[in-house]
């Protein structure tokens, strides 16, 4: 199983995330999203187990500085992967895939629950 981190190297979750599977040895690939970008592909394959208003991070600071009016406008999950591929910035960070499932967020017992057969 090929697990995948997605996120920015210095945000607090991330880094707590990262820490967490170095710790507990589970090997993983890290994409920093805004280096190397993010594809529609990508954020509809995470749609599958996450909604999008949950992938849409509305308390960041990049939610808060954009104008009220493309704020209004991001009512389904096609305007919401707009805005994701324009603001990678603007998703919920980490986003994690484990097999075939896709996780938002982070937490020791969120962590625990998934990984529970590995660590």
């Amino acid at each position: 199983m090929t697990i995948r981190l997605y996120g920015i190297p210095n945000c607090d979750q991330v880094k707590k995330a990262r820490a967490w599977l170095d710790a507990k040895a589970v090997p993983y690939v890290f994409h920093d999203f805004k280096k190397a970008g993010i594809s529609r592909d990508l954020v509809e394959s995470w749609l599958v187990d996450v909604a999008w208003d949950v992938l849409v991070n509305r308390k960041g600071t990049t939610w808060r500085g954009l104008p009220e009016q493309r704020k209004a406008g991001i009512t389904d999950a096609d305007h919401a992967i707009e805005l994701m591929i324009e603001s990678p910035s603007v998703i919920k960070r980490p986003v994690l895939s484990a097999g075939n499932s896709t996780h938002v967020g982070f937490s020791d017992a969120l962590y625990q629950q998934i990984f529970k057969k590995n660590v």
